[in-house]
């Protein structure tokens, strides 16, 4: 029974759907028990009409409203971003706990020449400041505010007008007006709601900071995820000590965009060169090792794939793969068993992307494949090759996307051959001058010339 002035509504938090009553099973997303219950309370009616705002001409909107991005001045944040935080923009950056997600705001806040409103129920003001005096943050357009209540919130953005504003973090918001415990889907959805109408109306920044759970995704409803901007995951590994800044929705700019930083004492510190961060402990002449011209939004990355097979100690052969479809690896099991007449049915097969990239591009499969045939096979590839090619069902390899920026990156560290599909590119005038193009169809082409 709800209390009188107040009315319960349940909540899908995979989908944001809201229904008068209970399901086991959300009738919108199909997921089964997601649906929660949250109060909402009952403003009284005024009995007026509501004012309406004119409509306005695109043709008038498209002349006055002309804004230019804020520059972060970080390299990385820039490009993840698209040159620069939008105004008017709402922008969401999730993250494991720890790994430095406030960081990064603060640093973002303390080198923007604009007023900045930093938001944190999390810590206190003190604290705060003891980080911004080890990050070398000392900027006197900089407030701090613990405030957690989303209606105080609102009025501190109307009084201070900051044009960028960091909520660290959005599970710690609440509102008066839902009957529920901060963190609660009901919560995160009001605070997110009313967030959303300031950073439109007022055409300020927000920065929102949220936690995610074990399954990698942004704690509280998806529906979050569909009411900003711009959605940021700051990916890293606790043996490695760098972090991957992956944009994975950007209404203004490309996805999968992706920006490379080094946690150190005095804060995350720019990659300039990210291909020689993923190659510089990489292993000469051992058998299982290839060389991928990843790309990572409009940004050549190369990273090691490495493999290794082994005799299976049970009578089901196991298939661990780190940074790449697991499914896709059984695919190329298959191909290479089928095709080539490898024998892997008996044989563990374990594929690792060095550093902790995760890559989910079917250009890849040339180098995933030829790793595991180089450890199956007991055979090393040359340590001047890289393997560029997507490969079907039948052994045939196909052309990829944007194949002149991987070899422009892979021409630029020093390497002298690239094994490419052959309908990759045309013609070599003008692409690259160093590197030697060997094009094939095949997998048992490449092969031929990986293993002679």
């Amino acid at each position: 029974m709800s209390k009188k002035g107040s009315s319960a509504v349940f909540l899908c938090s995979n989908c944001g759907t809201d229904y008068p009553k209970w399901y086991g099973q959300c009738p919108s997303c199909k997921e089964w028990g997601t649906l929660a219950e949250y109060k909402v309370k009952k403003g009284k009616r005024s009995g007026q009409s509501i004012s309406v705002a004119d409509p306005t001409r695109l043709k008038d909107i498209a002349k006055s409203s002309h804004h230019n991005r804020i520059k972060s001045n970080i390299k990385e944040m820039d490009r993840v971003l698209g040159g620069g935080l939008l105004p008017g923009s709402l922008v969401l950056l999730g993250g494991n706990p720890g790994i430095g997600k406030s960081t990064l705001a603060l640093q973002i806040v303390g080198k923007v020449k604009e007023s900045a409103l930093y938001i944190s129920a999390e810590e206190s003001d003190a604290q705060i400041a003891m980080r911004a005096e080890r990050l070398k943050v000392d900027s006197d357009k900089l407030m701090l505010s613990g405030e957690n209540q989303i209606e105080g919130i609102i009025q501190l953005i109307e009084q201070q007008s900051p044009t960028i504003i960091i909520i660290d973090s959005i599970q710690t918001v609440y509102s008066d007006m839902i009957d529920s415990l901060p963190g609660s889907v009901g919560q995160i959805r009001e605070s997110g709601q009313q967030l959303l109408q300031i950073c439109k109306e007022k055409g300020v920044t927000i920065i929102l900071i949220g936690h995610v759970t074990k399954e990698g995704i942004i704690a509280g409803p998806r529906m979050l995820e569909h009411m900003v901007d711009t959605v940021l995951y700051l990916e890293g590994d606790d043996r490695y000590n760098h972090r991957i800044l992956r944009s994975v929705k950007n209404r203004f700019g490309a996805t999968n965009e992706v920006g490379i930083f080094q946690m150190q004492s005095n804060g995350l510190i720019e990659i300039e060169n990210p291909s020689e961060l993923f190659l510089k402990e990489r292993s000469l002449d051992v058998a299982g090792s290839a060389i991928f011209p990843s790309l990572e939004g409009t940004r050549p990355i190369l990273v090691e794939v490495q493999a290794l097979v082994s005799n299976a100690s049970f009578g089901t052969p196991q298939r661990n793969v780190n940074g790449f479809d697991l499914r896709r690896l059984s695919m190329l099991i298959a191909v290479l068993e089928k095709r080539i007449k490898v024998p892997m049915g008996a044989k563990d097969t374990f594929v690792n992307l060095v550093g902790g990239l995760k890559i989910d591009d079917p250009a890849a499969d040339l180098s995933v494949i030829g790793a595991v045939a180089s450890s199956a096979l007991d055979k090393s590839i040359s340590n001047d090759v890289v393997l560029i090619g997507e490969v079907g069902l039948a052994g045939e390899v196909r052309s990829v996307s944007q194949l002149e920026k991987r070899l422009k990156e892979s021409e630029s560290l020093g390497f002298t051959t690239a094994i490419i599909p052959k309908y990759g590119i045309k013609n070599k005038t003008g692409l690259v001058s160093k590197i030697k193009l060997q094009k094939i169809d095949s997998v048992r082409q490449a092969f031929d010339l990986l293993f002679p």
